[in-house]
């Protein structure tokens, strides 16, 4: 293997979660009894860029052409989405003379706000009934991946673009340089890309192993994301620190000529990863320690429950849970069900495990005694839309970032999940 960014064949093993099938691909009634695809999951770290990576094994067709994930069945991203949209106008001064153009603009969450504002836009997204539903909504999309010859036919047809959106992207692309060279294609020569991508050291220091998937190819720090901006003659300006996934990075770049010196946000946080020892390999080893404890921590509280004679269901059907549940062994002898808000997935199974998936009314029908949040970087969110599980008893677990149980009570804080049970 060498590293995508940089070609170099100096990849360090940072953690091997061993095979599973891609994390997207849940499996219908009438494929239980077939052959399921597992492939290696193991993170490397290139010594020679730092750029975290695994094998890109499938591709982006495998994927994206058809795909389960809709933005807007998040109540809390679609709102993410508006706040973004409401700041960035403000910031770039950005009106019905802008053209805004996002990758990977999935069903419009994000593009209606801009559309609300009178900002022509246009959305590139590469799933087929993810950007109908988009079109459906009134936002313009093109379904295609992005490709230096897609930026070009864009460019051409509907001119350069003040701002490039690339949200929740940039970790998806096995050929990151090219994608990187075609976010420049799309933008003027003053023009702005802002980038959202989970952060690394938030993944390394804090144990988010379910981070990573096989659709998530690279995993960045700010020096690896600068390292990869300036394949595509981009430089970052300004770094944000968001809450989103746990902890992500919002990337402000500029063309190499108009960039200007980067802000202290910038400095202050590669600072920050350099104390952390993030700029050097020991930095990341301790990963493998990490998940190894949540795991544990994980499969003692749910045979416990087992043992008590707890029924358990899981909350959520994230691409980031098929990871957790492949990686602890945990089926449905131990998570009975989960529930997903999207009804694409109901009927469903989960990859790997082949838990079932229904619709969240199931939960209120049911009333088991725990209920497993699957997408606990929605904390809050979720917390709020479950505390009800209350009146029958219910506990709400949360396994990452530390396995606890929310106190559904009015107090609303938090306490360790063993003391409570």
């Amino acid at each position: 293997m060498q590293c995508r960014l940089c070609n170099s064949d100096r990849l360090v093993s940072i953690l091997d979660l061993g095979a599973s099938p891609p994390s997207q691909s849940f499996l219908t009634a009438d494929q239980l009894d077939l052959p399921e695809p597992n492939y290696p999951l193991h993170l490397r770290l290139c010594e020679s860029c730092l750029l975290l990576q695994i094998p890109a094994l499938i591709t982006s067709e495998d994927t994206f052409t058809e795909y389960a994930y809709f933005s807007s069945y998040s109540d809390s991203w679609v709102q993410h989405a508006q706040r973004y949209v409401t700041e960035t106008s403000n910031r770039l001064g950005l009106g019905p003379d802008s053209l805004v153009v996002e990758v990977a603009s999935n069903d419009g969450y994000l593009l209606q706000h801009v559309q609300a504002r009178g900002i022509p836009c246009l959305g590139i997204e590469p799933s087929v009934n993810v950007g109908a539903a988009a079109r459906e909504r009134g936002v313009p999309t093109h379904t295609a991946f992005l490709s230096e010859e897609t930026a070009a036919e864009v460019r051409a047809e509907h001119g350069p673009a003040d701002l490039v959106v690339a949200n929740n992207v940039y970790a998806h692309i096995p050929d990151l340089r090219g994608f990187t060279k075609a976010l420049r294609g799309l933008m003027s020569d003053d023009g702005w890309l802002s980038i959202e991508v989970h952060y690394a050291l938030n993944l390394v220091t804090l144990g988010q192993f379910d981070t990573i998937y096989h659709e998530h190819f690279q995993y960045y720090t700010v020096l690896s994301a600068m390292n990869a901006l300036a394949v595509g003659g981009l430089a970052l300006v300004d770094v944000e620190m968001l809450d989103t996934h746990g902890g992500s990075l919002r990337l402000w770049a500029r063309p190499e000529a108009a960039g200007g010196r980067p802000s202290t946000r910038v400095t202050d946080a590669l600072c920050v990863e350099r104390l952390a020892g993030l700029h050097s390999v020991d930095g990341y080893l301790d990963l493998k320690h990490r998940t190894e404890a949540i795991r544990d921590e994980l499969l003692a509280f749910l045979l416990d429950c087992r043992v008590k004679g707890k029924r358990v269901v899981g909350y959520g059907a994230p691409a980031k849970a098929n990871t957790l549940l492949n990686y602890c062994g945990i089926r449905s002898d131990l998570m009975e069900y989960t529930v997903d808000r999207n009804p694409y997935k109901h009927g469903c199974f989960t990859p790997g495990t082949r838990i079932p998936i229904h619709d969240p009314a199931q939960i209120d029908d049911d009333r088991p005694e725990v209920v497993v949040v699957l997408p606990w970087n929605l904390e809050t969110e979720l917390t709020a839309q479950l505390s009800h599980i209350a009146e029958w008893g219910g506990e709400l677990v949360y396994p990452l970032p530390q396995l606890h149980t929310a106190d559904i009570h009015p107090a609303r804080h938090l306490k360790r999940a063993g003391a409570a049970s």
